[in-house]
C-alpha cells in the first residue's frame, strides 16, 4: 500500500493515514438534515467521501463508510409545522428523496446510514456518562455540556473559547451556567410532536450529541477519519470532539477531513440562504456524468463555484472521454508512452486526495491516446478504465456510455412517460423525463418514436 497523506483540520497539517486497524479504514461523514430536498452543496461530502472510499479500496484497504441522516432537529420540526404534517412523516419523506437523489449519482451507498431517531438509547447513555463524569448538567429537563470543564475545547476549530457563539440564540440561555455551554438534550416543548423519555425528563437530543452517538455505535472511539463540510467545523464538530473525548478520555477520530463549500453567486449554497440548486434538478439538467466530473474537478478542501458554465465544461470533458472510449481496444494493453500516467494518477490521490490533479492526468492520457490513434497505433483501455473506476466514471468507456443500454427501470419510465403524453398529462411526462435524466438518459423524440440516449 502506498503512503497516503490527508490534511488534518485539528493539527492544520498534512498527516499520514495510519489506520487504527491495519488494512482497514473507518470513515464517518456528516449527512444531511432532512427537512427538504438535498441540494448540490449537500451532495459534495457524499461525492467526496464516496470517491475517497473507492480510492482506498483500490489501494487494498477494507473500508467502512458511515454517513448519518439527521432526522431529529429543530429545522425539521419547523418545516413540518409549516407544511402541516407530522415531523416524523416529513423526515421519512425527505430521507427517501435523499436516498433516491444520491443513488442517481451512481457512486454506491455508504456501508451504514444511521438515523438519529433510531439511536436514542445510545444518545441517552452517552449523555448519562457525561453527567456522571462532571461534564454535563441537567436543569428543568434540559441537559447542557459544560464547555469549561473540558480544557481542550477549541482545539479543532482553533478559536478562542471566549469568542465563541454556539448559535443557539436565546434558547435555554437562562438555564445555562455559561453562555458557552451547548444543549445535549432539550426538554419537550408545546407543539413538538416527537419526543422520548430520559432520566432527566421527556424531550429529544441536541444535534451534536446525535452524531457522536451514531459514530461511536458503529465505528467505536478513535476511528480513522471524520469528514464533513467545512461549515461544520464549529460548532458541530468541535462539540462532537469535545463531548466524546470528555466521556471516554479518547479522541473521537484520528483525522478530521473537511470539504469546502459549493458556492453560488459568491455565497455558500444553503437552504438558509435561499440560493440553492436542488440535486435532482442538477441531475436532470446536466446529467450524472457531468455532475460527478464537476465535483472531481475541484480539490475537496477548496470551495467550488456552481454555474452553468462550469457544468457545461464538465459535460464537454466527459464527452471527450466517451468519444475516445469508442476508439479504444477494450482489452488491449496500454502503450508504453502512456504507462507512467497510471502512477501519476494514483500519486495525486495519495497526496491529500487531489482529484483535480488526478483528473488532469486522465486528460493527459486522453490527449496522448488520441495522438497515438492518429498515427495508427492501437491503444488499449485497461489502464484508463482502472483510473476512471476510482472516480465512478468508467461507464464512459462502455458502448454508447452505458453498458448494455437502458435497463428495465429506464424502459419502464420511458413507457410511463409516453402514456402520460398520450393522456396529455404533460406535467407528469416532464417529471418522468427528469427521472430518466437523473438515471443518465436523455429522451430523444424522433419520427420512429422516442429513444433513450446517454446524457451528454
Amino acid at each position: 500500500m502506498r503512503a497516503i497523506t490527508i490534511h488534518d483540520t485539528r493539527s492544520g497539517e498534512l498527516k499520514p493515514l495510519e489506520p487504527r486497524d491495519p488494512g482497514r479504514v473507518s470513515i464517518y461523514a456528516c449527512g444531511p438534515t432532512v427537512y427538504g430536498r438535498v441540494h448540490v452543496g449537500n451532495a459534495r461530502p457524499f461525492v467526496v467521501f464516496s470517491h475517497f472510499k473507492r480510492f482506498l479500496q483500490h489501494e487494498g484497504y477494507e473500508v467502512t463508510f458511515v454517513a448519518n441522516v439527521t432526522d431529529v432537529n429543530d429545522k425539521i420540526y419547523d418545516a413540518a409545522r409549516a407544511a402541516g404534517v407530522p415531523s416524523e412523516q416529513l423526515a421519512a419523506e425527505m430521507t427517501a428523496h435523499y436516498v433516491a437523489d444520491t443513488d442517481a449519482l451512481g457512486l454506491g451507498r455508504p456501508d451504514h446510514e444511521p438515523l438519529a431517531r433510531e439511536t436514542i438509547a445510545e444518545i441517552v447513555a452517552l449523555i448519562a456518562l457525561l453527567i456522571e463524569r462532571g461534564h454535563a448538567y441537567a436543569v428543568e429537563g434540559d441537559v447542557y455540556f459544560d464547555v469549561r470543564s473540558y480544557p481542550a475545547y477549541g482545539e479543532l476549530s482553533h478559536r478562542d473559547v471566549d469568542q465563541m457563539d454556539q448559535g443557539e440564540g436565546v434558547s435555554g440561555a437562562a438555564l445555562k451556567r455559561d453562555p458557552l455551554d451547548f444543549a445535549l438534550w432539550k426538554a419537550w416543548k408545546d407543539g413538538e410532536d416527537t419526543s422520548w423519555d430520559a432520566p432527566w425528563g421527556r424531550g429529544r437530543p441536541g444535534w451534536h450529541i446525535e452524531c457522536s452517538a451514531m459514530a461511536e455505535a458503529l465505528l467505536g472511539v478513535g476511528f480513522d477519519v471524520h469528514g464533513g463540510g467545512s461549515d461544520l467545523v464549529f460548532p458541530h464538530h468541535e462539540n462532537e470532539a469535545a463531548q466524546t473525548c470528555a466521556a471516554h478520555g479518547e479522541p473521537l477520530a484520528r483525522l478530521w477531513m473537511h470539504n469546502g463549500m459549493v458556492r453560488l453567486d459568491g455565497e455558500k449554497m444553503a437552504k438558509s440562504v435561499g440560493n440553492i440548486f436542488l440535486l435532482h434538478e442538477a441531475l436532470a439538467t446536466h446529467g450524472r456524468d457531468a455532475l460527478v466530473a464537476y465535483f472531481a474537478g475541484g480539490h475537496y478542501r477548496q470551495p467550488i463555484s456552481y454555474s452553468g458554465e462550469r457544468l457545461e465544461e464538465a459535460s464537454r470533458s466527459v464527452q471527450r472521454i466517451r468519444e475516445l472510449g469508442r476508439r479504444l481496444d477494450p482489452d488491449g494493453p496500454t502503450p508504453p508512452e502512456l504507462a507512467p500516467l497510471r502512477e501519476a494518477f494514483f500519486a495525486a490521490l495519495a497526496d491529500d486526495f487531489n482529484t483535480p490533479r488526478a483528473l488532469a492526468v486522465v486528460f493527459d492520457w486522453v490527449r496522448g491516446a488520441n495522438r497515438l490513434l492518429e498515427t495508427g497505433t492501437p491503444v488499449g483501455a485497461r489502464d484508463l478504465r482502472e483510473l476512471l473506476q476510482v472516480l465512478a466514471l468508467d461507464n464512459l468507456l462502455d458502448a454508447d456510455g452505458a453498458a448494455g443500454g437502458p435497463d428495465e427501470a429506464a424502459q419502464d419510465l420511458l413507457a410511463r412517460r409516453e402514456a402520460a403524453r398520450a393522456a396529455r398529462d404533460f406535467a407528469a411526462a416532464d417529471a418522468l423525463r427528469d427521472e430518466l435524466a437523473a438515471l443518465g438518459w436523455t429522451v430523444r423524440d424522433g419520427a420512429a418514436g422516442p429513444e433513450l440516449v446517454p446524457n451528454s
